[in-house]
């Protein structure tokens, strides 16, 4: 014997009624009785207008007849014209008895929980009788009862309340006997699937794992049934009716374990914690009595309990629209050791969710609570009150209801390994080096969602013009024109935007020469969002400011990464990092920094003049857009400094030296001005050659730090350096340390170019991956 409960969400239309006769028609063992349960939307529909009723000057008729007529147009719809007037009739008759029951609602002037339970069966019952009408019109043998019952060779199809369980109770005793639920989407899912794409049905779970899981927004299946079919060892299966092959679910006490640590996520909004604490509490025998007697008493139901062990707070989670009750309750009942002081007044966060993790492979399994909490962290989700309980198999934390989705999708990327990690990058600048790291990201796009199941989602993107926002992701093959059309920019609006979306693994991605641009990082970095800068001014302002974003992103379990700032895609600053990390200890640093001044030099042989190598470097890309940054030396100075700084140095740009090779009237003006001024002083620029060739030696603006004290300049390099043999853009990074003293660790390569630039960038992307 099978019994099928069906969702009044699928028998809302024409065409869900007629699939569900088409299947039960073809179903080689047909139900002996089907349970339809009543749309849940109707269901609230018809309890607002109940409770509404109590106001004597409330007229309900119009909302009452609204719902009415949804019934009777469906009525019309699955039934031929001639077979429509009984249940017509039906629908109508239904709907007087819930008029008459609101009009004794509105003269008694009060609602008991009986008669909202009577007027909340209506739909059940209107629903099984269409279903049961349409059947018949089908030419399926079936018998409509308004109370379950057993017919010997025949389909009954009864409303489905909880009142009829006993009976249920009694069919069990018959051999054989199945559960077989229809629903609309699946009920048992990894975790919320309209706050989790990429969850995924769960194939199978204990009686335990689905008393855990199940989903307080529907009405298809409850605790009691669960509870009657555990009791009696049943298997009960529950089948997405909208892919009723494949996505199926087998509940029962020896159904398979899945491999993985955790079966499910589980969620539930709209609640409020209310807390007690105080020294009053220590000690003190049937405190905690007293605060679950005070609530039971209000009628008002506990759905999480955290105490700490030293006994000096205790807190709840109610739900939220019982929370202002819970707080006066509460408050009159400790009164007085609120008014001696010895307990706090109590204290109401509402706008909370509960966020859990289920499933029997969590017992004696170590690790789990730890890996979601850090998971947590790392995404700047602040936990605020951790429930477990003593059989290991569950595990629940409160979060900001704003939280919510974040922490799921979060939690799910972390627990489930098939899940695609997702990675929300905010880019600010779209030039040179902008560009190509969104053809780069393009690029790699499918393989790395392929080779590492991650997904790279540019959401937003933001230059000195417009700035565009699409939490769904930005098509990168059409980018440009998207931009175009989107909001004029504005920088403090797009900071904004990224921190309310709230994203996971959100990354901020500064590609531009922007002063204000770094004033962003602090707050995103406080949010626990990564920042990727290629940007300079940040890591080489005030020491102070430095310092405090890297101590910023250590707090908040973020990433800080600017490996551009210091040889484009030239793994230096990571070295550094991986010198010092290791216990090793600098002694010096000597450089060639600039891609743009070896470019110049390297080309600079006296068939152009330097103005014209100059231009030559800037439209390849090379320089900044003002290449007096780099020949003055101001951006070495800037990129000597970080380095010292990444050494542990507390270097301010005062303390540098320079030694410009550029004229001061060049230094003034425009970069039309400075163009001009080069032309006056090729004859410098050519003396400077000549007294290179003569020493039989080349120009390199080089870059020194050494015993705290660090200069650039231009210098004479001979043929034995291992800077002579540096060719068109090239940099190299010389480290002595205790540990390469006698031959430094050299680092060398292209240190300049938007495609190398943008490669440093995009892995630095790919670092805060792995934070």
């Amino acid at each position: 014997m099978e019994i099928l409960k069906i969702d009044g969400q699928l028998l809302v239309s024409k065409v869900g009624i007629q699939k569900a006769i088409e299947i039960l028609s073809n179903a080689e063992v047909k139900p002996s009785l089907i349970l339809v349960s009543g749309n849940r939307f109707i269901q609230n529909s018809l309890y607002k207008i109940a409770v509404d009723s109590i106001d004597k000057n409330k007229d309900f008729s119009s909302e009452l007849l609204h719902t009415e007529s949804k019934l009777l147009e469906l009525t019309r719809e699955i039934l031929p014209v001639q077979h429509q007037s009984a249940s017509l009739s039906y629908v109508r008759q239904q709907f007087n008895r819930v008029d008459d029951l609101c009009k004794g609602i509105q003269l008694l002037g009060e609602v008991s929980t009986k008669t909202i339970e009577a007027v909340k069966s209506f739909p059940a019952l209107i629903q099984s009788h269409l279903l049961h009408a349409a059947c018949i019109q089908s030419g399926l043998s079936a018998v409509w009862k308004d109370k379950a019952a057993v017919i010997e060779n025949s389909i009954v199809i009864a409303p489905d309340e909880y009142q009829q369980m006993q009976c249920i109770h009694d069919w069990i005793k018959k051999d054989n006997l199945s559960f077989l639920i229809w629903s609309d989407g699946n009920i048992f899912s990894t975790a919320d699937p309209v706050s989790v794409p990429q969850s995924r049905c769960i194939s199978s779970l204990s009686f335990e794992e689905a008393m855990e899981l199940l989903p307080p927004d529907q009405n298809i299946l409850d605790a009691q049934t669960l509870s009657l079919a555990s009791s009696h060892q049943l298997v009960l299966k529950t089948v997405n009716f909208h892919s009723i092959e494949s996505d199926v679910t087998l509940i029962g006490n020896h159904q398979p374990k899945t491999e993985e640590m955790v079966t499910g996520i589980s969620s539930k909004s709209g609640v409020a914690l209310i807390n007690l604490e105080g020294g009053g509490m220590i000690g003190v025998p049937g405190f905690a009595k007293r605060v679950f007697s005070t609530l039971h008493e209000a009628g008002i139901n506990i759905i999480l309990i955290s105490q700490g062990a030293s006994e000096h707070s205790i807190c709840v989670a109610v739900e939220k629209e019982k929370a202002g009750s819970a707080n006066q309750h509460l408050s009159d009942a400790f009164h007085a050791e609120i008014g001696n002081g010895i307990i706090q007044p109590v204290k109401v966060m509402p706008d909370v969710s509960i966020i859990g993790l289920a499933g029997e492979n969590m017992r004696n399994h170590p690790g789990v609570s730890g890996r979601m909490f850090s998971a947590l962290g790392r995404n700047g989700i602040n936990i605020l009150a951790i429930a477990q309980g003593s059989n290991e198999r569950n595990i629940s934390a409160v979060v900001n209801e704003k939280d919510r989705v974040k922490s799921l999708n979060v939690l799910h990327e972390s627990f489930f390994g098939h899940t695609k990690k997702e990675i929300n990058l905010f880019i600010i600048g779209t030039g040179n080096v902008g560009r190509k790291l969104i053809a780069q990201i393009n690029a790699q796009q499918e393989n790395l969602l392929t080779t590492q199941n991650l997904k790279l989602k540019v959401t937003g993107l933001c230059n000195s013009r417009k700035m565009l926002i699409d939490e769904g992701g930005i098509k990168l093959e059409n980018w440009e024109n998207q931009l175009l059309s989107g909001e004029t920019s504005d920088l403090s609006q797009f900071s904004h935007s990224m921190l309310r979306m709230n994203l996971r693994n959100a990354v901020l991605v500064d590609v531009t020469a922007n002063e204000k641009v770094p004033e962003l990082y602090a707050q995103v970095l406080k949010k626990s969002m990564s920042v990727v800068a290629c940007n300079k001014i940040a890591a080489s302002d005030r020491f102070e400011k430095y310092k405090q974003l890297k101590n910023l992103a250590l707090s908040y379990n973020s990433r800080f990464l600017f490996e551009t700032n210091v040889g484009a895609a030239l793994p230096v600053i990571g070295t550094l990092n991986d010198l010092i990390s290791s216990g090793d200890e600098v002694k010096s640093i000597e450089a060639v920094l600039s891609g743009t001044l070896n470019y110049v030099f390297n080309h600079y042989d006296g068939s152009k003049t330097f103005a014209e190598v100059v231009k030559d470097a800037q439209d390849e890309g090379y320089t900044e857009p003002d290449p007096r940054l780099d020949l003055s030396g101001t951006d070495v100075m800037r990129k000597i400094m970080i380095l010292a700084r990444e050494a542990g140095n507390a270097l301010e740009m005062e303390d540098i030296t320079c030694h410009s090779f550029l004229p001061d009237s060049c230094t003034k003006g425009s970069v039309s001005d400075f163009y001009d001024e080069m032309k006056k002083h090729e004859s410098h620029f050519r003396k400077l050659l000549d007294n290179a060739n003569a020493a039989g030696a080349k120009l390199k603006f080089v870059a020194k730090f050494a015993e705290g004290k660090a200069s650039v300049g231009l210098q004479h390099i001979q043929p034995e350096s291992e800077m002579y043999h540096l060719y068109g853009k090239d940099n190299i990074v010389l480290f002595k340390t205790d540990r390469y003293d006698q031959q430094p660790l050299v680092i060398k390569g292209a240190g300049a170019g938007a495609d190398v630039t943008a490669s440093g960038v995009f892995a630095d992307i790919m670092r805060t991956i792995k934070n």
